[in-house]
């Protein structure tokens, strides 16, 4: 058998690993349009701020592919897809035949049309090791930077930039940073560690035009009318799956990649996984993005087990984003914001001058949602019981307590999340964990 992955983050590392789980002989070659092995994504902000160096980027052991012999192509674009001849084509003609394919290609950045962005040089994402390498070597030139966008990757890239000493302001649009995975009063305890940090940021205002002479940025004109100086844009506004070379291909593409419980796409014999992927969601059963690098690993194995004949379901993504800025740690998980508030019971701590705040969402006795802010450590128990679908109505109220652990959940349900492989150890960490 030869099966072919594009891509080669956390998803085709899951999928190499099914596959070997099954077949030990077939073929196995990755396609990466980046020039690096594997690596932690995460870590790419620590790499810009200088707290991690280039050989600590790496979360797989050198022998890795070698191990699982893998042929690795590196700084390859794939360019198109031959669904009837079954091959991949690669920039400069070159083709790969392929009898199992997996798309794993991850997320390219949106970069919004901005009047004045065409012709201007310092201008970046911050979405791969190369655009943090990017970052640093022009750092000494840097001044000022606006982030364009308060998500997790335009707080990252602030984290870094400031790692470097420079002047940060963030901008945006919605009325609090972290809008798409936290709450308000979340966001409001991770602007405040921010500000306190000497990072301005800014919400409900947007980016309308790029100001400058030339190539040269000297700042940004806001909505409102605000001028912020600056001679560096970070654009962080959040990405888009990087399917575009499957234009012609027959693939069922939606907002990503469709692919039923199995990973496989509406194409038989392609598979997709990852955040390139749309499956399905742990509550609604409803088929989504989901650009969680838990999931993103969990989709991949399932993906490399059907490749290689064996039997795995998708079980659904439960929506998960973690992120520790200036030492302030946070996880958000399930259903935070409840579009039907009414229908939810929602309980919440805060302790806003210790930078902590706890919040819970049940529905039907069951937990529905969390968001940890400053107090993580159990945040695996708080997993374990969405997806084991256990009532937590008896000890709810313990649920909020900052030294919740694991000794405060009753006896029997204490047993039902210990041990078991893919639920939580006595930490309340997941018993079996992937890279970051």
């Amino acid at each position: 058998m030869n099966y072919v992955i594009i891509g080669n983050s956390v998803a085709a590392v899951g999928a190499i690993r099914g596959i070997r789980s099954i077949d030990q002989q077939g073929t196995i070659t990755v396609i990466s349009r980046e020039r690096h092995n594997a690596y932690g994504r995460p870590l790419i902000s620590y790499l810009l701020g200088g707290l991690v160096t280039e050989k600590r980027m790496a979360y797989l052991p050198e022998d890795f592919y070698e191990k699982n012999r893998v042929n690795l192509l590196l700084n390859s674009e794939v360019t198109g897809i031959d669904t009837a001849a079954r091959q991949v084509r690669i920039a400069g003609g070159d083709t790969i035949g392929y009898d199992r394919l997996l798309v794993a290609t991850g997320g390219d950045p949106f970069i919004p049309p901005i009047e004045g962005m065409a012709d201007k040089d310092r201008i970046f994402t911050f979405t791969t090791w190369d655009d943090a390498a990017k970052l640093k070597g022009i750092a000494s030139d840097i001044g000022r930077v606006v982030v364009i966008g308060g998500g997790l990757i335009g707080l990252k890239a602030a984290e870094g930039l400031h790692l470097l000493g420079k002047q940060i302001t963030i901008v945006e649009l919605a009325d609090r940073i972290l809008s798409a995975a936290f709450d308000r009063p979340a966001g409001r305890v991770v602007a405040k560690k921010m500000k306190a940090n000497g990072i301005d940021v800014i919400t409900e205002d947007t980016v309308v035009r790029i100001e400058g002479d030339g190539a040269e940025i000297t700042g940004v004109t806001l909505r409102s009318g605000d001028f912020i100086p600056c001679d560096t844009i970070i654009v962080a506004i959040g990405v888009r799956p990087a399917c575009g070379f499957l234009k012609g291909s027959g693939v069922e593409v939606n907002r990503g990649i469709v692919v039923d419980d199995r990973m496989e796409t509406s194409v038989e014999g392609i598979y997709a996984a990852g955040d390139v992927a749309e499956a399905k969601d742990f509550f609604s059963g409803v088929k989504n993005p989901m650009p969680i690098w838990p999931d993103a690993y969990i989709q991949g194995d399932i993906a490399g087990v059907s490749m290689a004949g064996g039997a795995k379901a998708y079980e659904g993504g439960l929506a998960m984003n973690s992120i520790e800025l200036f030492k302030v740690s946070t996880i958000s998980m399930g259903i935070t914001n409840p579009a039907e508030p009414k229908e939810y019971e929602i309980l919440t701590y805060q302790d806003l001058e210790n930078y902590q705040y706890r919040k819970i969402v049940i529905k039907d006795g069951l937990l529905a949602g969390a968001v940890l802010v400053g107090a993580v450590d159990r945040a695996g128990i708080f997993s374990g019981l969405i997806r084991e679908k256990i009532a937590v109505a008896p000890f709810k109220d313990q649920l909020l307590a900052p030294d919740f652990g694991f000794a405060n959940l009753p006896k029997d349900i204490r047993t039902a999340l210990f041990a078991p492989a893919g639920k939580v150890t006595e930490t309340g960490r997941p018993a079996v964990a992937v890279g970051h």
